[in-house]
């Protein structure tokens, strides 16, 4: 059995609504086991005998999809990798909500913001690692103008998912057990 993390993007924001004993429900359905949602945002962790990505990413979507009856984007990441993400981080911020993580399905092309002019939003910055960008955002995501350039990518931008540090961290640690 793997261990893997479930972030969905735009659920329970902006009208989506997905109770969390739903969201167990639809992993369960898609062959998770021990399944334990974390916050009303989103964030699952289950046990599943798939081994590969693709394939239980696919699974539990389609089970979302089928429970909510349109498709929700989901990142799903194994124990082993969201130990990664947190070891990965560039930043020490004073503030635990001051970082951010934006999960992708796919690794970013190093140019992936390379037209981002970030002397032009100090002392806000970002890294990107992997399929990861990590954000600091000294004066919080809500107040933001680096996080709002970066999702200007419109229908060239790769879809992907948003946590704050103090949620990536206990997902990690609730993937770890």
């Amino acid at each position: 059995m793997t261990t893997w993390v479930a972030l969905l993007r735009g659920v329970n924001v902006g009208g989506v609504k997905l109770a969390m004993p739903d969201l167990r429900a639809a992993i369960e359905a898609a062959g998770g086991t021990d399944v334990e949602t974390y916050i009303q945002s989103g964030n699952a962790v289950f046990a599943h005998p798939g081994r590969a990505e693709a394939k239980v990413k696919a699974a539990v979507e389609r089970e979302i999809a089928s429970t909510m009856g349109k498709p929700v984007p989901t990142m799903l990441r194994s124990a082993k990798q969201m130990a990664g993400i947190v070891d990965a981080n560039p930043y020490e911020p004073e503030h635990p909500t001051h970082l951010h993580v934006s999960f992708f399905d796919d690794p970013l092309p190093a140019s992936a913001f390379s037209s981002v002019d970030l002397e032009a939003f100090a002392p806000e910055t970002f890294t990107v690692h992997g399929r990861e960008v990590y954000l600091h955002l000294p004066n919080g995501m809500g107040r933001s103008k680096l996080a709002v350039e970066l999702g200007k990518g419109g229908k060239k931008a790769p879809v992907g998912t948003t946590r704050n540090w103090n949620t990536v961290l206990k997902l990690a640690d609730l993937s770890a057990r």
